[in-house]
């Protein structure tokens, strides 16, 4: 008979909660694996996700090769993907399902805006499994982003073929750190009632301040709005990263050739 959580211990769950980048490794450093029954639970977890329509639009590079680990942390500029206990590259994949409708001799239609759509929307419940069956094991993690600072060579370093897309990479492992509880966006905010309403300028600016912590940095009070601004302000990280990805999805055959 299963027994099920109660509300405050869902909460205290999900408040212990955090993103970390410095993991427990061996004394020579190398990364501390995982046990064999730990990755199979992970695994089985991601598997056991949501998915549209039944096709399981999605791929995970495991990366066990300690020399194409360092290589995709330099390509993603996070070193942690070197050092954590196991380290995935997450990704959409609208190629495995028309392989299936070929190899049962029906041809595939063509949907490439579909393929990201359904394939992110996999991906992401897929590897959110994985990180939660992780931290239900004693593990914590961190979903990287950076994927996007070098996506065309990873692509190539990873053989990914037409129809797969690298969307995040994704690492687990023992937390060597102290990170605090990050704060999050007033509810009112994120949690819409029937139809979207954008905030007031006195409610976004009171929830920049609540957010100001997650901006913190040694001896330097954090700035929430500077952070964002350094991401997606005009000349910032996103606008650089956009026409790679644009090129990216056209070179993976998710957007169409004209």
């Amino acid at each position: 008979m299963t027994e099920y959580l109660g509300p405050e211990a869902v909460r205290a769950f999900f408040t212990h909660h955090r993103t970390t980048r410095q993991y427990v490794t061996n004394p020579d450093g190398t990364p501390q694996r995982m046990p064999a029954q730990h990755l199979d639970a992970v695994l089985y977890a991601a598997q056991r996700a949501p998915t549209d329509a039944t096709a399981q639009l999605y791929s995970f590079i495991h990366l066990d090769d300690q020399q194409l680990r360092q290589t995709v942390a330099e390509l993603t500029l996070n070193a942690h993907i070197a050092t954590a206990s196991e380290a995935f590259v997450v990704c959409a994949d609208g190629r495995r399902v028309k392989k299936i409708l070929e190899a049962n001799a029906i041809a595939p239609g063509s949907w490439p805006a579909i393929a990201v759509h359904f394939g992110i929307g996999d991906a992401v419940m897929a590897g959110q499994n994985l990180s939660t069956a992780a931290e239900m094991l004693g593990y914590q993690g961190c979903w990287i982003g950076g994927v996007m600072n070098n996506l065309e060579a990873l692509c190539d370093v990873l053989t990914l073929p037409e129809g797969v897309l690298p969307f995040a990479a994704l690492t687990v492992g023992r937390s060597a750190e102290h990170t605090p509880l990050r704060p999050r966006l007033p509810r009112s905010l994120v949690i819409h009632r029937d139809a979207y309403a954008d905030g007031t300028p006195e409610e976004l600016r009171a929830a920049t301040e609540i957010m100001n912590p997650i901006a913190d940095r040694p001896g330097r009070p954090g700035q929430w709005a500077r952070l964002l601004k350094s991401y997606f302000a005009e000349g910032g990280s996103m606008e650089k990263r956009e026409p790679h990805l644009l090129e990216t999805l056209r070179r993976q055959g998710f957007i169409r050739q004209n």
